[in-house]
């Protein structure tokens, strides 16, 4: 044996021997009771929670790269939310195509042998913006007719529709609900109405439905959602008069948003975090915008505005299986201290992805969630008040509502905006809808190397120039192409405006912060329809004012602080210093990479408060799971993407 083989032995006999009398083992491994002493209960207790403490949560995201982060049965999840992503768009815009009113003119009884356009010639004014809809001459038109005048004289009396309205059924090949009521001229402002009120039932919808995923799972919100919007499309039908319809699309509308968020939110908390951006992107670039794209043709194919209601209210239907066919959200489950049922689920996920999870691996999870929700129990309970009682926090807020307010008016006006473009509204629909997939697509490969803040800024600007731009290029495929590129550029300011409110707000209050904005986006979106409608005044407004406001809230959006590769805020004095140190002008993508070392520290704090938050809190509203799980990077972020 070699001197220094001698010196290990020596070693390691010595630390045997330490060890030995350190367990107050004898060589025949007995306790030596004598040598360790009796210890007090007081100590047990001390010792015990002193190693409680020094253990490290094992969490939710870190159990389910054991039973699989995007298996078999994620992939079912995720193409099971297909008829939901239907149901949201069609929710969305079928009442646009319900209550769409083509260029029309007041019909004349006298002059019905004749064919549209000699009757539009003899007995309709025109003006600087064409034919006149509302009004007509006031003359003999048989007397006309026997004298054989085919052309209108502009100095005959003018006077309001008589006899009702006749409607360009080559624009528009089938009658809507708005045509069969005559909701034109004096009463054009009822569709603006009934399109209002239906955001006024997303308000409710949202804090009830919400109320209702919190308190007794996602299960039962998405089944009641869903099934109150069937209720309300169905009975859509059989409505004969304004204050009926507006009833039903007020019920319809408790179901917007929520119809696809709650199985949206569903999913995600299923999927791993490498994996959330892709499915939570993904599933509205792919499966929201192909329903939006071909609802139009939908339309035009049916012919028929009461067969189009209860086309569009059939995947709605889906919801109602969802019992037997999803199962609850785990972390809901475990968030209420059901931690059993959650790891029953998750056994059932792992058989499905075909891994092996050991008894000890569910085991650490389940003291952990018991340490966790413990912990909950002993916290201080904040309310969103609290965003408003320091100054910067408070303006950060405010700022914050604005522009959410100031996305949800434009994004809503560019998607309503569209039968005052001149051209085919179904065409012109369909590729505005478009947009969409191109600008999630684009959105998930930047947003993490442009940062937030100058993207949404931009994005916003980019919007409100081409608005603008609309406004004096001749009307027709100049105006529509500058109003769909505004629309891609608006779409990008949405999706971020959805990931960025969750990442500011601190964690404290981010549910009932991230609520909040959600809200004060839906009373903007009941403001939207009525910008639209000024139209009627000049075709140019709408997008006048859509434009100013996209470039107003781009330079509003400078004022708020870079989230990209930060650690998202945890207390409210967080939230008051977070992006102190930052510069108006700080670009994320030219910044300089830091030491390697920090950011693995970085990344650990980070990751272990954001998905604790995600853990103990689950998510309390519909709104805020979209904004916080939606990119799949405010709540649990992703490893590779924090710097």
């Amino acid at each position: 044996m070699t001197p220094h083989q001698e010196k290990v032995l020596e070693i390691s006999s010595s630390d045997s021997k330490s060890l030995e009398l350190e367990l107050g083992q004898n060589k025949n491994g007995f306790v030596n009771e004598a040598f360790v002493g009796d210890k007090s209960d007081n100590e047990k207790e001390k010792e015990v929670a002193q190693n409680e403490k020094n253990e490290e949560p094992f969490e939710f995201d870190d159990l389910l790269p054991h039973v699989g982060e995007f298996g078999m049965y994620q992939k079912i999840l995720f193409l099971m939310m297909i008829p939901f992503a239907f149901s949201v768009a069609f929710v969305y815009f079928s009442q646009i195509f319900m209550t769409i009113v083509p260029n029309h003119w007041c019909w004349i009884p006298e002059l019905a042998n004749l064919t549209a356009e000699e009757r539009i010639a003899l007995a309709i004014p025109s003006g600087s913006a064409g034919n006149e809809k509302c009004s007509m001459y006031d003359v003999n038109y048989e007397e006309l007719l026997q004298k054989g005048v085919k052309k209108s004289d502009p100095s005959w009396k003018i006077v309001s529709c008589k006899n009702g309205w006749e409607y360009d059924t080559v624009e528009v090949p089938y009658s809507s609900i708005s045509t069969e009521q005559n909701w034109v001229c004096e009463n054009s402002a009822l569709p603006s109405t009934a399109q209002a009120i239906f955001f006024c039932g997303a308000i409710l919808g949202g804090l009830v439905f919400g109320w209702i995923a919190d308190r007794f799972g996602r299960i039962p919100a998405l089944v009641g959602t869903n099934l109150i919007g069937l209720v309300g499309g169905v009975a859509t039908i059989f409505c004969s008069g304004f204050w009926a319809f507006s009833f039903c699309r007020f019920l319809v509308g408790m179901a917007f948003d929520n119809c696809f968020t709650m199985m949206y939110i569903l999913v995600l908390e299923y999927v791993g975090p490498k994996w959330r951006t892709f499915v939570a992107n993904m599933s509205i670039a792919i499966f929201f915008t192909f329903a939006a794209s071909v609802l139009p043709w939908i339309a035009y194919y049916l012919a028929d505005w009461k067969l189009l209601c209860l086309v569009t209210s059939a995947p709605l239907l889906f919801g109602l299986l969802t019992p037997w066919m999803v199962p609850e959200s785990a972390r809901w489950l475990v968030s209420q201290g059901k931690t059993d049922k959650a790891i029953g689920i998750l056994q059932n996920l792992s058989r499905y992805n075909r891994t092996n999870v050991g008894e000890n691996i569910y085991e650490k999870f389940r003291i952990s969630c018991a340490k966790a929700q413990k912990e909950e129990d002993s916290e201080r309970t904040y309310t969103v008040l609290d965003l408003f009682k320091t100054p910067r926090l408070r303006r950060i807020t405010i700022v914050l509502i604005i522009l959410w307010m100031a996305i949800s008016l434009v994004f809503d006006g560019h998607v309503r905006n569209v039968e005052t473009l001149g051209l085919d509204v179904f065409l012109t629909f369909t590729i505005a809808s478009a947009t969409e997939f191109p600008a999630d697509t684009f959105l998930t490969m930047v947003l993490d190397v442009w940062g937030r803040r100058w993207l949404a800024a931009g994005s916003l600007i980019i919007s409100g120039i081409f608005s603008l731009l609309a406004t004096v290029v001749p009307v027709g495929i100049p105006s529509a192409t500058s109003a769909i590129l505004g629309r891609f550029a608006i779409n990008i300011s949405y999706n971020i405006g959805l990931q960025y409110v969750a990442e500011i707000l601190p964690t404290v209050v981010r549910a009932q912060g991230v609520a909040l904005v959600h809200i004060m986006g839906y009373v903007a979106s009941i403001i939207s329809p009525f910008v639209v409608y000024l139209a009627n005044i000049s075709t140019s407004l709408p997008l006048l004012i859509l434009g100013v406001l996209g470039v107003l809230s781009g330079l509003l959006a400078l004022f708020l602080p870079e989230t990209l590769d930060q650690e998202l805020p945890q207390t409210l004095q967080d939230g008051e210093n977070f992006g102190l140190g930052q510069k108006i002008w700080d670009f994320p993508c030219i910044k300089k990479k830091e030491v390697q070392s920090e950011p693995q520290l970085r990344r650990t704090s980070f990751r272990r408060a954001s998905i604790r938050e995600s853990f103990r809190g689950a998510v309390r509203s519909s709104m805020i799971n979209r904004s916080s799980i939606r990119s799949g990077k405010s709540i649990c972020v992703p490893e590779n993407q924090i710097v």
